[in-house]
């Protein structure tokens, strides 16, 4: 192809291009004309190839109808991109306006969850009698879940507390009594009495229904010091059920067993329903159970470095969720644990 046919196309394609970006609706399709004209596989490019076929004399003069090209192409380009950029920018902001003067939207405020409301309540009484509050591991050693608990290994009481283990040392721990352990190892009663309450998370092996969690809050007491009875822990859970339950509340022990408590006894509170007259609450009974304790085994004391014939204790252990089950009349446990909003905003508010 001669050089003048070439000056002629590559003029021609000047125009035309000039013609399809003055027609371009959007930024989009302007960038598709660049590809059609400038691109690797682009009309222009199939110009510039004739180079090679074109005399030295010759080849300056092509590169002017291509310079040529591109000053009028990206003259036109540049102009209209800028127009069509700022008519989107235009169009985007009156889409996006925002009317000052709608009322604005309520955001839904959380609260605490009831578990966490009740645990708050329950450690406010203790603290309120002198106790501190003492937390520990979630996943313990077998030593202080079970052996300084006065439960040897191949004792039959584990099988009450089977739970998830990690391997043969080493568990989740199934009630929060090791966090007691601990803390008689490393008191000083030269500073005065042990007087401790321990909330948390335990886990053990249980059916998941109504009234049982494979993982639930626990909080157990302990207290030790001279000449401590089973009088005085009586007292503590007289003063405990009243501020729970009521100032109208008594209660009752009952002999029990538990191998880190001797005597051990279950400790029910006069039911707040029927005051004592039988409900499907107290099961005709007039009396809930709520939870167990006793005068702590000389031989958790020893194992725990403290002289059994000196000091006496006494422990208990409740769970919170029966606490707020029987309070806020909650028939099933699982409940506190489905995050369903329609439960949880029924107890808005709290204790603090």
């Amino acid at each position: 192809m001669s050089i003048e046919a070439l000056q002629n196309q590559a003029a021609q394609l000047a125009k035309e291009a000039v013609t399809q970006i003055e027609s371009a609706d959007s930024t989009k399709e302007l960038q598709q004309i660049r590809v059609q004209y400038t691109g690797k596989k682009g009309e222009l490019t199939a110009i510039s190839k004739e180079m090679r076929n074109l005399s030295n004399e010759e080849k300056p003069l092509l590169g002017q109808a291509i310079s040529g090209f591109h000053e009028t192409f990206n003259n036109a380009f540049g102009e209209k991109e800028t127009r069509l950029k700022e008519a989107e920018l235009a169009a985007q902001l009156a889409a996006e306006t925002i009317d000052v003067t709608l009322p604005g939207r309520i955001q839904a405020t959380g609260t605490r969850h009831i578990l966490t409301q009740t645990r708050e309540e329950i450690e406010d009484f203790f603290l309120g009698l002198g106790y501190q509050v003492v937390d520990g591991p979630e996943v313990e050693l077998d030593l202080y879940n079970f052996e300084k608990m006065n439960l040897p290994k191949n004792h039959p009481a584990r099988d009450m507390q089977d739970t998830f283990y990690i391997d043969d040392e080493v568990m989740l721990r199934t009630h929060t009594s090791p966090v007691q352990a601990r803390t008689m190892e490393q008191h000083d009663f030269t500073k005065g009495p042990l007087k401790m309450i321990s909330p948390g998370k335990v886990f053990r092996r249980d059916d998941d229904d109504a009234t049982h969690s494979h993982q639930f809050q626990q909080i157990e007491g302990l207290v030790v010091d001279e000449h401590v009875t089973l009088a005085d822990l009586k007292g503590t859970l007289l003063l405990f059920a009243q501020a729970m339950f009521g100032e109208q509340r008594e209660i009752r022990l009952r002999p029990s067993y538990f191998p880190f408590t001797e005597p051990s006894v279950e400790a029910d509170i006069s039911c707040f329903k029927c005051e004592g007259a039988g409900c499907n609450i107290c099961k005709q009974t007039g009396w809930i159970e709520i939870l167990g304790s006793g005068v702590v085994h000389p031989d958790v004391l020893e194992m725990s470095g403290i002289d059994s014939k000196k000091y006496s204790g006494f422990a208990f252990g409740l769970g919170i969720e029966r606490v707020a089950m029987l309070r806020h009349n909650v028939d099933d446990i699982r409940h506190f644990y489905q995050n369903d909003s329609r439960f949880l905003t029924q107890f808005k508010g709290g204790h603090k």
